[in-house]
């Protein structure tokens, strides 16, 4: 199961997240996917076919955005699509 992130990140997108990540996997972030991507999005999103779950993004979150996608409380369930979202072309 793939860590999502949640609509807490919104208000932050504090990028910690992003620096821990081992496979590039959240989205967008501005040293990859540049400034204009960045402000545009509202908030962080993790790639859930590249995500392999190590879980060291969860700990960086300032404002513990971040779950295990069966473990997200009920008000933060529309996330799971929201970030699947973001990757469809």
């Amino acid at each position: 199961m793939p860590h999502v992130i949640t609509q807490r990140c919104a208000d932050e997108k504090d990028q910690s997240c992003v620096e821990v990540c081992p496979v590039d996997c959240i989205h967008p972030a501005k040293n990859i996917d540049g400034a204009e991507a960045f402000d545009a999005a509202p908030q962080l999103f993790i790639d859930p076919d590249v995500c392999i779950d190590c879980g060291a993004c969860v700990p960086e979150c300032p404002v513990e955005a971040i779950f295990m996608d069966d473990e997200l409380p009920e008000e933060f369930q529309e996330a799971i699509q929201q970030n699947r979202d973001y990757y469809k072309p």
